[in-house]
């Protein structure tokens, strides 16, 4: 195999300065003309074994100076640090050149990143501790933020869903078939299932098919249907509200369309009255409610965290979900709960235990470093594909409310509520945490 061409004409000329050498007298040294060495220097061509071999002879050895594999810790670094900053990806020749020939800039770059990114933690903190919500950096997630100010709550979407529901007649876990029929009739849209169909649901606007996978159960295929039928049914005011919430960039109100028939969707497979009066004759019971209504742990969950009506509000609860490295891709509060944005998640918090014990309902009761007190219940929830050797996704829901309101859950049932020894200190994620004496913790308070 010919060995790749190696272009080190930066590092070449460092290496002939730390030696005071002109380029004329190592040319002479290595038995190059002077033009040859120049154009190895500027990358023109590339260093031969031979001349590298003559190098070492005069120099001595160079241990890994022209060799691609010793930059690959920078390398990966630079890649983390531009993502980060939402810049346009470098191409991998690009950064190994950096890399490679001009390493000191690499982690100068790098050095400056950190602290750019110290110096915005500690304004977020700051920001945090002063109640301005609005002065939290501006790279968070738009849309989840939109559905938080509104208590995760749509009352224009969920009273349609609601009326549609009862208009049709129809029951608790029994939508799919009219969602099919509806969706035929009403919009020219044809369902089919089957492998191979993508990832929860794939619409081919030129043949008007929506393509569900044939892993999803009834209800998560009534789901996926009723988003579609949100989307065709009331588009309109799905656009309304998009214009609305100034989402005017075509990412955002992509990312906002999506989450609003969703919205739709769970209200309409679990439509607000009957659901709320389900969860309450049911304290609360998770598996109960998804048996009912067909449909899985998190999206009963998920639908929880949405019944913030006015005049008849469920219990007021906060939702996560998490996978094991820790990235949070949901959070939803209908309270005054706050999800940090600084230092990650406290590993004491009950909803990372989850991953080690699938399939069981896990409890705690949490303290804040403020005094509040919480009481969590946390499972392990998977999806995909069924099968020996099929990838799934794996995350754990966390749901939560104020410790007053855990004795309307069944989960709470044998616990002393009342007996702070049974309570666990936990924190927003240790950047900003005041519990200083924890065991557990990972990094220093940036504030205070």
């Amino acid at each position: 195999m010919a060995r790749p061409k190696r272009f080190v004409g930066a590092r070449l000329r460092r290496l002939r300065a730390e030696h005071g050498l002109a380029q004329a007298a190592l040319a002479q040294a290595l038995a190059l003309s002077p033009s040859y060495l120049n154009q190895i220097e500027r990358d023109q061509r590339p260093l031969t074994p031979a001349v590298q071999a003559r190098l070492e002879a005069l120099l001595g050895p160079q241990p890994g100076l022209f060799e691609a594999g010793g930059t690959a810790a920078l390398v990966g670094e630079l890649r983390e640090a531009l993502a980060e900053l939402g810049e346009p990806a470098a191409t991998p020749e690009e950064l190994e050149l950096l890399a490679g020939d001009l390493p000191g800039i690499g982690r100068l770059l790098l050095d400056l990143h950190r602290r750019q990114r110290s110096i915005r933690e500690r304004a977020d903190v700051l920001a945090a501790q002063l109640g301005e919500a609005a002065l939290l950096r501006p790279d968070g997630d738009p849309v989840r933020d939109y559905f938080n100010r509104r208590r995760n709550h749509v009352a224009e979407l969920d009273a349609l869903a609601e009326a549609t529901f009862a208009a049709q007649n129809l029951a608790p876990g029994q939508v799919a078939p009219w969602l099919r029929a509806h969706l035929r009739a009403a919009h020219g849209i044809e369902v089919r299932v089957g492998e191979g169909a993508g990832d929860k649901r794939h619409f081919d606007a030129a043949t008007r098919t929506l393509w569900l996978p044939d892993w999803l159960r009834p209800g998560q295929q009534a789901f996926q249907m009723a988003a579609v039928l949100g989307l065709h049914a009331h588009g309109a005011l799905i656009e309304k509200l998009v214009t609305e919430a100034g989402f005017h960039t075509p990412e955002l109100a992509a990312q906002a369309r999506i989450g609003l028939s969703n919205y739709y969707a769970g209200a309409l497979v679990m439509p607000y009255g009957r659901f709320l009066d389900a969860a309450e004759a049911a304290h609360y019971d998770i598996d109960r409610l998804a048996h009912r209504f067909g449909v899985g742990f998190e999206a009963v969950c998920h639908r929880l965290s949405t019944l913030a009506r006015p005049e008849r509000p469920g219990l007021p609860v906060f939702f996560v979900r998490v996978d094991r490295a820790g990235n949070v891709s949901k959070r939803h509060s209908a309270t005054d709960f706050h999800f940090s944005h600084v230092g990650g998640s406290c590993p004491l918090w009950i909803v990372y235990a989850a991953f080690n014990q699938p399939g069981r309902v896990l409890t705690q009761i949490a303290r804040m470093p403020d005094g509040r007190s919480h009481f969590w219940l946390a499972r392990q929830v998977d999806s995909g594909p069924v099968g020996h050797g099929q990838a799934r996704r794996t995350f754990a829901v966390g749901l939560g409310c104020d410790l007053r309101h855990a004795g309307r859950l069944v989960y709470s049932r044998g616990l002393d509520l009342g007996n702070p020894a049974d309570a666990t200190p936990i924190g927003p994620g240790c950047k900003v945490c005041e519990r200083h004496d924890c065991m557990q913790r990972a990094f220093p308070a940036l504030v205070g």
